[in-house]
């Protein structure tokens, strides 16, 4: 389990590095299969698919917005984040310099799904070929291959 200490550190490198805005992203399975939300259309980076995802707000800590944005995009409840997966840094739509922080967690049910800010979700086999960007590929890997070492 992932410990407060974790989040403080993760966002101190971060800030220390000149990233401008802090989001998180949850890993959440059930079986051999992760869920990933789709973005509307129009909105930035439309039509892909993701992990569900958010912004931390201002004053808040990692944990806290992984807990509050899971259960916005998802209807999901966190009861466990397990471990951080590493995190991968972009340029915003706004052309801030983010960092996505990510985390394997549990959650007391898989359904039902509920989307807010998304206009489909699928359960996406781990060894096929996932439709996300290169970066949540990497973060995928990492999850794979922390299982095979369990």
């Amino acid at each position: 389990m992932t410990d407060s200490t974790t989040f403080a550190e993760l966002a101190a490198e971060a800030t220390a590095a000149g990233i401008q805005q802090f989001v998180v992203g949850a890993v959440i399975c059930s079986a051999d299969a992760v869920l990933l939300l789709r973005r509307p259309s129009d909105d930035f980076m439309g039509g892909i698919f993701e992990l569900p995802s958010g912004k931390v707000e201002a004053g808040e800590s990692l944990d806290a917005a992984l807990l509050r944005e899971v259960k916005e995009e998802t209807g999901l409840e966190v009861t466990v984040i397990r471990q951080h997966l590493g995190t991968f840094d972009y340029t915003s739509g706004s052309g801030k310099a983010s960092r996505q922080f990510n985390f394997v967690v549990d959650v007391a049910a898989t359904e039902p799904i509920v989307l807010e800010e998304h206009d489909t979700y699928q359960w996406a086999l781990l060894d096929g070929e996932l439709p996300v960007t290169e970066a949540v590929k990497t973060v995928l890997k990492s999850y794979t291959e922390l299982g095979s070492r369990e």
